[in-house]
């Protein structure tokens, strides 16, 4: 604490001009007391605090001796022990009217100005600074002349003035003020009291001259009437807005007072948490303005309003969103390849694809992410598989069912502006993951639908797209969000229903069927020790060999994924945890037999060949949703008019396959020995067996064909063989798909020869050698190599006997075709 006021409001003497002592009188050294913050002028009184150790023993001195100090300013407020040259030159000679010793162990006197000085030389600076002075006469006459009177008068104005401008002067001033009749003391109790800096006030001192002094101290009053009133006009024009807002405020904190008590927390401290929480944000700057306009806009709503709500939630998710918060990509590729093997069985081209990604991304650190789509049928492990890449990319998993998705604003959003209005799946998936980089599994994207509100298969273009995902808009957002982070894996069970556009966006990865070698071994890696783990028993109390899961998987499921094999398991095991839970019996490794006695007997008979010495029966090949399976084509002629019968529940296509095979024979008739005749008059019925199965593909041409020329020619078809493939009018042969899994059905149904089109040879370098181990493929280019290689020289029976009827008689076309 330094040595000064403790009041800017100075003490008038009662008599000053009697107080001050003779020049004769006025010692020539005076004890120097520094004071900083203030000017003391002749005729003032003012309390002043004394901290200072030198400062106190020189006013305990004084005191008890003539009470006389002079008094000067420091030049700046900072020096603590201040020196001769940090000091002004001029100061008052002050008597000390009392002295006071207060408890915190510091002094306070009250002095009152007598003369003016001029310190010459500094006689001691111990213990306390002394000096000679001389002092300086005041200079104004001692008549008071008219220029006198009416600088009295304008600085009597000035000063009531300012008294009314500044409501902070309290009115006691004005009666001192009215009592002052000494131009001089006018002048000093003036300058003491106005509210400007310290060199201002020492250059007033400084001037010998008393009207000079009082010229420029008008000068200084009219200056500061001045501001006053300028601050007192620009007070008056808020004056209606600031007291609205004092209403405001003084609600608000009555209401902030009852929020405290109730624990809750107000709208302003809501406003200062979000700005807070706002600089730890990664966002880019456009985001950053938007969310400041916002934040601004919450600051200015009255919390009673029905937009705070909304405006609050907006910006509590803007905050909620992980703007440029990545998770760290684990790029060990080995340790990515054991996760993916052990969690997924096969899917060998879906895992090198993953790791392709990963190499790049690796070599890179910067690679836009690839939409994958895995096509498949139901129950093969597609969503599964999204869970294992989050898993060995170390990124966060969120899994979107979009089955049954009608409305646009699923995908992009609603706009703030409605009632109700929420952000869409997309941008709140990414606010669930907590990172902007996350593995979002798209579920069912085939099952999008679209109606009136719109089609949200149009949204997902953007969302899907690697060139325009980085700016995504979503409509609640109303700022663009990076998803080129992201990787995105899409699943379908068909493509039929994905828009052409969105399907060109994306990469098709063809996640066929389990074989049911594959089956077995996800069976005992993985469902049954899931299954034991889940019904509370371990494999020490039970175990299953592998032809009782052969014997599940054949006789009590008919799919191409696993569902339904986990759920004839999770009956068996049930069994078994029964049994131990009423301590009966049980086997400690499962065999077929148990397996029959515990499902019941057998839901699926396989289809096996079936050997016969009947012309017209062909077995072919398809590809059903749940795998490979073989197909038989039964074919009867009988007397009537060339009509052609079809049945088994077929589609359009199958349909048209059997009028183009029909005709192509009907053109080689010559060439295969076959009385023309026989078309006009008999009818050709072809069957295809298990008629409540519905029927349809481009696969079962060549197999129709052969069926047809076997019972036309009644020769036998070659044993233990199958085929597959379409014709053409023309007699090519066209590839087909699925191969694989026709191949694997082939197999189980103990076909020994197949048939394909030439150009299926590629089909089979992608299947493992050991499932075409024990077959003999025939590769076949036209109708006739088929024929060679599955009609058999020796005929059934002999050839059919003709009855001409009469020429007159009109024959039915063979292309009029009945279906039953």
């Amino acid at each position: 604490m330094t040595d000064g006021p403790d009041e800017m409001v100075s003490l008038v003497a009662t008599d000053p001009e009697q107080n001050q002592p003779e020049l004769s009188e006025a010692p020539e050294v005076l004890p120097i007391l520094p004071v900083r913050n203030t000017v003391l002028f002749p005729g003032v009184v003012l309390p002043v605090t004394v901290t200072r150790k030198k400062s106190i023993r020189l006013v305990r001195r004084a005191y008890r001796g003539n009470k006389l100090v002079g008094v000067i300013a420091q030049k700046t407020s900072g020096a603590e022990d201040p020196g001769v040259t940090d000091l002004y030159q001029v100061g008052t000679l002050a008597r000390i009217l009392k002295l006071l010793e207060l408890p915190d162990g510091n002094t306070t006197i009250i002095i009152q100005g007598q003369q003016r000085f001029q310190l010459d030389e500094v006689t001691s600076e111990v213990p306390y600074l002394s000096a000679r002075v001389t002092y300086l006469p005041e200079s104004l006459p001692a008549r008071v002349s008219k220029e006198i009177k009416a600088l009295m008068a304008s600085l009597k104005d000035a000063a009531s003035k300012m008294l009314k401008l500044n409501p902070e002067i309290p009115q006691e001033a004005q009666v001192a003020l009215d009592n002052i009749e000494s131009p001089a003391f006018l002048i000093h109790f003036l300058s003491s009291n106005l509210n400007v800096e310290v060199g201002q006030k020492q250059r007033l001192l400084e001037i010998n001259d008393g009207v000079q002094r009082g010229t420029q101290l008008l000068e200084m009053l009219l200056k500061e009437i001045q501001l006053l009133e300028i601050k007192h006009e620009i007070q008056s024009k808020v004056h209606t807005d600031i007291d609205q807002q004092q209403r405001d405020y003084f609600l608000r904190q009555q209401l902030k007072v009852l929020q405290d008590e109730l624990g809750h927390d107000g709208p302003d401290q809501d406003v200062d948490k979000f700005r807070q929480r706002a600089k730890a944000k990664k966002w880019p700057e456009a985001v950053a303005k938007h969310f400041t306009k916002e934040l601004d806009k919450l600051a200015r709503l009255n919390p009673m309003a029905a937009e705070y709500p909304v405006s609050l939630n907006y910006v509590e998710f803007l905050l909620d969103l992980p703007w440029g918060e990545y998770t760290k990509d684990n790029f060990n590729l080995k340790r990515t390849r054991k996760i993916l093997d052990a969690d997924q069985y096969g899917m060998e081209k879906v895992k090198e694809r993953i790791l392709e990604y990963l190499a790049v991304l690796k070599l890179k650190n910067d690679l836009k992410a690839p939409i994958l789509c895995l096509y498949g049928p139901p129950g093969v492990g597609k969503t599964s598989l999204g869970r294992s890449v989050a898993q060995s990319l170390g990124r966060k998993y969120v899994r979107m069912s979009l089955g049954g998705v009608r409305d646009e604003a699923e995908i992009r959003g609603h706009r703030k502006t409605y009632v109700g209005a929420m952000p869409g799946r997309i941008i709140s998936q990414i606010k669930k993951a907590g990172a902007s980089n996350p593995v979002i599994i798209l579920d069912e994207i085939d099952k999008v639908g679209a109606d009136f509100r719109g089609d949200p298969q149009a949204a997902l273009l953007e969302v899907l797209d690697p060139e325009q995902n980085s700016t995504f808009t979503d409509n609640y957002l109303e700022v663009e969000y990076d998803l080129s982070k992201v990787l995105f894996i899409a699943t379908a069970n068909s493509l039929d229903t994905i828009h052409p556009a969105l399907r060109d966006r994306m990469e098709i990865i063809d996640v066929s069927g389990y074989t049911l070698e594959e089956k077995t071994q996800i069976a005992k890696k993985h469902l049954w020790p899931k299954l034991l783990a889940e019904h509370g028993l371990t494999q020490k109390d039970v175990a299953i060999s592998t032809s009782a899961l052969t014997r599940v998987i054949d006789d009590y499921t008919r799919e191409s994924g696993v569902r339904s094999l986990e759920r004839k398991l999770g009956a068996v095991v049930r069994n078994i945890a029964k049994h131990k839970a009423m301590e009966e019996p049980f086997p400690a490794k499962l065999e077929p037999s148990d397996v029959t006695r515990i499902l019941g007997v057998q839901i699926f008979d396989r289809d096996l060949y079936q050997d016969n010495e009947t012309a017209g029966v062909v077995t072919g090949l398809a590809w059903t949703s749940v795998g490979g399976d073989i197909l038989f084509v039964e074919s009867l002629l009988s007397r009537g008019r060339g009509k052609l019968t079809l049945s088994g529940q077929l589609g359009d296509v199958m349909k048209e396959s059997a009028v183009t095979a029909l005709s192509y024979l009907r053109s080689r008739a010559e060439e295969l020995n076959i009385d023309y005749r026989l078309f006009d008059q008999y009818d050709l019925h072809i069957h295809f067996p298990e008629g409540a199965v519905p029927k349809d593909g481009p696969s079962a041409g060549i197999a129709i064909f052969t069926s047809i020329a076997s019972v036309f020619t009644q020769r036998k078809i070659r044993s233990h063989l199958a085929m597959t493939g379409e014709i053409t009018l023309r007699g090519k042969v066209l590839p087909v798909g699925g191969i694989k899994e026709k191949i694997l059905a082939a197999k189980r149904a103990g076909i020994r020869d197949i048939i394909l089109c030439e150009k299926n040879r590629k089909d089979l370098h992608e299947i493992p050698a050991e499932y075409v181990k024990g077959l003999k493929i025939h590769y076949v280019d036209r109708v006739d190599d088929v024929l060679r290689v599955a009609l058999l020289d020796e005929l059934v029976n002999k050839p059919l006997k003709l009855t001409v009827r009469d020429d007159r008689t009109v024959p039915v076309s063979a292309h009029e075709v009945e279906v039953q």
